[in-house]
Protein backbone atom coordinates (compact mmCIF):
# COMPACT_ATOMS: atom_id res chain seq x y z
CA UNK A 1 0.00 0.00 0.00
CA UNK A 2 1.07 3.56 -0.68
CA UNK A 3 0.80 6.52 1.63
CA UNK A 4 -1.39 9.19 0.03
CA UNK A 5 -2.57 12.62 1.15
CA UNK A 6 -6.04 14.06 1.22
CA UNK A 7 -6.33 17.57 2.59
CA UNK A 8 -2.81 17.18 4.01
CA UNK A 9 -3.79 14.19 6.15
CA UNK A 10 -2.08 10.86 5.36
CA UNK A 11 -4.13 7.76 4.56
CA UNK A 12 -3.46 4.43 2.91
CA UNK A 13 -5.22 3.63 -0.34
CA UNK A 14 -4.27 1.87 -3.57
CA UNK A 15 -7.16 3.28 -5.60
CA UNK A 16 -7.19 7.06 -5.15
CA UNK A 17 -4.56 9.30 -6.74
CA UNK A 18 -2.53 11.49 -4.43
CA UNK A 19 -3.72 15.08 -4.27
CA UNK A 20 -1.03 17.72 -4.37
CA UNK A 21 -0.42 19.53 -1.12
CA UNK A 22 -2.16 22.85 -1.14
CA UNK A 23 -1.29 25.97 0.86
CA UNK A 24 -3.18 26.41 4.11
CA UNK A 25 -5.75 29.19 4.32
CA UNK A 26 -6.60 29.83 7.96
CA UNK A 27 -9.92 31.57 8.54
CA UNK A 28 -11.05 33.10 11.79
CA UNK A 29 -14.66 32.29 12.59
CA UNK A 30 -16.33 35.13 14.52
CA UNK A 31 -16.46 38.33 12.50
CA UNK A 32 -15.13 36.60 9.37
CA UNK A 33 -17.49 33.71 8.56
CA UNK A 34 -20.01 34.20 11.39
CA UNK A 35 -21.41 37.75 11.42
CA UNK A 36 -21.05 37.87 15.23
CA UNK A 37 -23.61 40.65 15.65
CA UNK A 38 -24.83 39.29 19.00
CA UNK A 39 -21.35 39.13 20.52
CA UNK A 40 -19.86 36.38 22.65
CA UNK A 41 -22.43 34.04 24.23
CA UNK A 42 -20.13 31.11 24.95
CA UNK A 43 -18.06 28.73 22.86
CA UNK A 44 -21.00 26.49 22.00
CA UNK A 45 -23.52 29.27 21.22
CA UNK A 46 -23.49 30.66 17.67
CA UNK A 47 -26.71 32.50 16.96
CA UNK A 48 -25.96 34.84 14.06
CA UNK A 49 -25.98 34.25 10.28
CA UNK A 50 -22.94 34.12 8.01
CA UNK A 51 -21.25 37.24 6.72
CA UNK A 52 -22.62 37.92 3.22
CA UNK A 53 -20.83 35.75 0.66
CA UNK A 54 -19.11 33.51 3.24
CA UNK A 55 -20.44 30.18 1.95
CA UNK A 56 -19.69 31.12 -1.68
CA UNK A 57 -16.17 32.10 -0.62
CA UNK A 58 -15.64 28.80 1.21
CA UNK A 59 -16.65 26.78 -1.84
CA UNK A 60 -14.19 28.71 -3.98
CA UNK A 61 -11.45 28.53 -1.34
CA UNK A 62 -11.58 24.72 -1.02
CA UNK A 63 -10.71 24.52 -4.71
CA UNK A 64 -7.36 26.23 -4.09
CA UNK A 65 -6.45 25.80 -0.41
CA UNK A 66 -6.41 23.43 2.50
CA UNK A 67 -8.97 25.48 4.45
CA UNK A 68 -8.72 25.51 8.23
CA UNK A 69 -11.18 27.31 10.47
CA UNK A 70 -9.53 28.31 13.71
CA UNK A 71 -11.12 30.39 16.44
CA UNK A 72 -10.88 31.17 20.11
CA UNK A 73 -13.73 28.62 20.24
CA UNK A 74 -11.47 25.89 18.82
CA UNK A 75 -9.89 24.84 22.10
CA UNK A 76 -13.00 25.29 24.25
CA UNK A 77 -15.48 22.56 25.08
CA UNK A 78 -18.19 22.37 22.44
CA UNK A 79 -16.60 25.06 20.26
CA UNK A 80 -15.64 22.96 17.24
CA UNK A 81 -18.91 21.01 17.32
CA UNK A 82 -20.83 24.30 17.42
CA UNK A 83 -18.87 25.73 14.47
CA UNK A 84 -19.39 22.54 12.45
CA UNK A 85 -23.13 22.49 13.26
CA UNK A 86 -23.39 26.17 12.31
CA UNK A 87 -21.57 25.60 9.03
CA UNK A 88 -23.67 22.54 8.20
CA UNK A 89 -26.93 24.42 8.89
CA UNK A 90 -25.96 27.42 6.76
CA UNK A 91 -24.55 25.25 4.00
CA UNK A 92 -27.93 23.49 3.73
CA UNK A 93 -29.68 26.87 3.51
CA UNK A 94 -27.18 27.96 0.83
CA UNK A 95 -27.64 24.71 -1.15
CA UNK A 96 -31.43 25.18 -1.10
CA UNK A 97 -30.97 28.46 -3.00
CA UNK A 98 -28.65 27.09 -5.72
CA UNK A 99 -29.59 25.90 -9.19
CA UNK A 100 -26.40 23.84 -9.60
CA UNK A 101 -24.77 22.20 -6.64
CA UNK A 102 -21.12 21.49 -5.91
CA UNK A 103 -20.14 17.84 -5.69
CA UNK A 104 -18.79 18.02 -2.15
CA UNK A 105 -19.78 19.17 1.29
CA UNK A 106 -17.84 21.89 3.06
CA UNK A 107 -17.55 19.75 6.19
CA UNK A 108 -15.76 17.07 4.19
CA UNK A 109 -13.30 19.64 2.84
CA UNK A 110 -12.53 21.91 5.78
CA UNK A 111 -10.46 21.20 8.88
CA UNK A 112 -11.11 22.58 12.37
CA UNK A 113 -7.73 22.38 14.16
CA UNK A 114 -7.40 22.89 17.92
CA UNK A 115 -4.18 24.88 17.50
CA UNK A 116 -3.60 27.66 14.99
CA UNK A 117 -1.94 26.16 11.91
CA UNK A 118 1.14 27.55 10.20
CA UNK A 119 -0.82 29.04 7.33
CA UNK A 120 0.19 30.41 3.95
CA UNK A 121 -2.32 33.20 4.62
CA UNK A 122 -4.78 34.03 7.39
CA UNK A 123 -8.00 36.03 7.23
CA UNK A 124 -8.98 37.54 10.56
CA UNK A 125 -11.13 40.55 11.40
CA UNK A 126 -8.82 41.57 14.24
CA UNK A 127 -5.42 41.68 12.58
CA UNK A 128 -3.05 44.16 10.99
CA UNK A 129 -0.62 43.10 8.29
CA UNK A 130 2.95 43.54 9.45
CA UNK A 131 4.94 45.32 6.76
CA UNK A 132 8.31 45.42 8.51
CA UNK A 133 7.49 48.76 10.13
CA UNK A 134 6.06 48.76 13.65
CA UNK A 135 2.69 50.53 13.76
CA UNK A 136 2.22 53.46 16.12
CA UNK A 137 0.44 52.70 19.39
CA UNK A 138 -2.27 55.23 18.52
CA UNK A 139 -3.18 53.14 15.46
CA UNK A 140 -3.37 49.96 17.54
CA UNK A 141 -5.40 51.61 20.31
CA UNK A 142 -7.88 53.01 17.78
CA UNK A 143 -8.29 49.68 15.92
CA UNK A 144 -11.85 48.57 15.13
CA UNK A 145 -12.87 45.45 13.19
CA UNK A 146 -14.66 46.02 9.89
CA UNK A 147 -18.13 45.45 11.39
CA UNK A 148 -17.64 48.02 14.19
CA UNK A 149 -16.53 50.94 11.98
Amino acid sequence: MTERYYLNEPFIDNEKPALPKRPILCLDFDGVLHSYTSGWQGAAVISDPPVAGAIDFLYEAIQHFDVCIYSSRSHQEGGIDAMQDWLSRHEVEWRNQQTTLPRTSLLLSIRFPVVKPAAFVTIDDRAITFTGVWPPMALLLAFKPWNKQ
